[in-house]
Parts: structure tokens; sequence; C-alpha cells
């Protein structure tokens, strides 16, 4: 058997996510769904808050390791399995933490961040230290510094330890927002949209996967005809969601960004990138916590709380594509065509999910998104051209 010869550098593919990628983003499935376990075992608006929070940290680390390897073409892909492995156990000790994030596995949380900042922090010195004294004064502060206060948050007693959670977090923000345009001016040409589309899509599948995977659970767990039925409809609210962001979001994803980077709009980015997609995966956790209590009980009416997620987690979900596609300048008055439906529609599903029988809030929601995704096959007809 003739041995393999050993990689080159340069032998891996920027614009398409890597098998390692892939390995890492299976850890999400896990940290996800324990950051939604939350929602399910205490459905109330405290409940939405720590989720929110929590989930905040997740997302930022997870789009800095994305954007990081993104513009690191050097990288080998023996040196990105390196890197995503090292990632991969930072966000597993956050995973285990998530359950009692706020509360005694605060430690293992705030070190499961820090591990992973010291890891971008290794990336970001391999690639650009070089770059001058203003670059290594960002890399030290963006992800060294912040690694520091969530060291030091460990030993904190509560809420101090907290609130250092949030000044790191608000670090990285403030120096993103307030230096993007400098680096950009040298990393620019180095990023990859098709890239950025496609780890994004993955990521989406990946929540979606964690919805399927709660509704089984909840199926099982539950075992009636009933629960049968609600399972059933469940599955097809992640397959409008589904529907909805692969045969137009991804697409859409790709030229908009190809438009941003051929304006040179690196603020566009950032926002579309960074800030922006964390409300759509928060959304879709959202409502499969929803989905999850409806399963478990058919015939009572979803706690207020969790009325607040399926409706509200629906219109954040297509109200973050509707920013997104300003963002990428498409027209006001064309976004606003399909946007304003999609939002309000969803928001109906408050007063009903709150009201009536979870069977028949979900039952509505099936109906509210089959709309939406009809009216969007048939505005997608209508703008195709006739053949000659």
């Amino acid at each position: 058997m003739t041995p393999r010869l050993p990689l080159r550098r340069g032998d891996r593919d920027p614009s398409r996510a890597d098998w390692m990628e892939l390995f890492f983003d299976l850890i999400f499935v896990a940290l996800v769904g324990q950051l939604a376990h939350g929602l399910h075992v205490h459905p109330g608006f405290a409940s939405i808050g720590v989720f929110l929070v929590l989930f905040a940290a997740v997302w930022w680390s997870w789009g800095n390791l994305t954007f990081v390897v993104n513009v690191s073409t050097q990288l080998t892909r023996r040196g990105l399995s390196v890197v995503m492995l090292a990632a991969m156990f930072a966000v597993g000790a956050m995973a285990v933490a998530a359950p009692d994030a706020i509360g005694e596995r605060a430690w293992l949380f705030a070190a499961g961040n820090a591990a992973i900042r010291i890891v971008l922090l290794v990336v970001w010195v391999r690639l650009s230290w070089r770059d001058g004294p203003s670059a290594r004064l960002r890399i030290a502060a963006y992800n060294g510094v912040t690694a520091v206060l969530w060291v030091v948050s460990i030993g904190l007693p509560e809420p101090a330890g907290y609130v250092l959670w949030a000044v790191a977090i608000a670090v990285e923000v403030i120096l993103l927002v307030t230096t993007a345009s400098h680096w950009a001016s040298g990393r620019f040409e180095s990023l990859n949209v098709e890239h950025l589309a496609e780890r994004f899509g993955l990521l989406v599948i990946i929540v979606l996967g964690e919805t399927v995977l709660s509704v089984v659970a909840a199926v099982s767990s539950a075992w009636t005809v009933p629960a049968g039925v609600v399972g059933f409809l469940a599955l097809l609210v992640a397959s409008g969601l589904a529907w909805s962001f692969f045969l137009f979001g991804v697409d859409a994803m790709r030229t908009g960004l190809d438009r941003l980077r051929e304006r040179r709009d690196v603020r566009g980015i950032r926002d579309t990138v960074a800030f922006l997609p964390f409300l759509l995966l928060a959304g879709v956790t959202a409502v499969s916590a929803a989905l999850a209590e409806a399963i478990a009980h058919p015939f009572e009416p979803l706690p207020v709380a969790l009325a607040v997620c399926v409706g509200g987690g629906i219109a954040l979900f297509y109200l973050t594509n509707a920013i997104i596609s300003r963002r990428y300048g498409d027209p006001l008055p064309v976004v606003l065509r399909w946007a304003v439906p999609n939002v309000v529609l969803p928001l109906l599903l408050i007063p009903v999910g709150a009201l009536l029988p979870a069977l028949a809030a979900v039952v509505c929601t099936v109906a509210v998104l089959a709309y939406i995704v009809a009216h969007a096959e048939v505005a997608t007809r209508r703008r195709l051209p006739t053949p000659t």
C-alpha cells in the first residue's frame, strides 16, 4: 500500500467548509439543546432572558471563530483541525455548564469562554501580529484581555462574575464596532463569501436539527396519539422555516455578501455576519422550546412566555431576514412587500397560543408558515423569465 503524501501548505479550499469545521459544529447540537432545556423546564420570561444572554455568548464565540478561519487562508487542513478540536473542547465545557450556567456551573461556563478566546488569540497572533503595533494592541485587547476577564470572573461571587462576563463581551463588541474599518483594510481581500454563506447555512441546519431532536424526544416521552399529531405538525413547522431559509435565504446571503464586498461595506458585512444572525438563531431555538411544551401538553394553552416564543420566535426569524436584506441593499418597497405579512401574522400566534389548546395553536402555526412559503413561491415564479 502506497503511503499518502503529507498535506502541503495551502491544501485547504478556503471557499468550502472543511470536514473538521462540520465536526466542530456537532458540539453545537448539544450546546443549543442544553440552552433550550432551561426553556423546557422553566417556561417563564426569566428563563427566556437567561437563554438570550447565554446564547449571545455562545453565538459570539462561534461567529468569531468562523470569521478568523475565513480570512486565515494560510491555515492548512491539519492546522485548521488543531484549531477546531481545541475550540470543540472549549465549547463542550460550555455545553456541560449550560443548564446551570447561572448557578453552580458558572465557573465551567466562564472557563469554556476563556479557553475559546485563547484559541482565537493564538490564531489571530499568527495571522496579524506582523501588521504593526495597532494590530497587536487590538489582538491583545480583543481576545487576550477578554480571556483574562472570563478567568477572573471564576473567582468572583455572584453577581460580580456575571457583570464581568458582560464587560468582556462589551469590550469585544466595542472593539469590533470602532476598529472594523481599520482592520478590514488589511484583510478585506481574504474574505470568502462562499465559505461564510456555507458555514452559516450549516449552523442553521444544526439549530433546526436541535428542533427536530427536541420534537422526537418529546413525542417519545409522551407517547400518546395527540402528542404524535402535535409532533407531526411540529416537524411541519421546522420544515417551513427550513424551506424559507434554504430555498431563499442562502442564495440571498451569497449575493448580498458579494454586493457588500464589492462596495467594501465593512459595516454591512459586520452587521450581517456578526450581529444579526444571533437574532435569527435565537428565534428558531425559542420556537423549538414552545413546540416541545405543546407536544407534552397538547390540550392545554401554552404558558404565556412560550406563546411569545412560538409567535415572537417566527416573527423574529423573518424580521431579521428583512433587516439583513435591507443591509444587502434590497429596495425597501420590495422588502416590505414580503416582510410585513411574514412578521405580523406570526405575532397573531401569541394570543392564539396563550388562549387556545396547544394543538390548535400548532395547527395555526403550520397554516401561517404554509401561507408564507406559498406566497414566496408564487412571488418567485412571477419573477422568473417566461420560456421562449
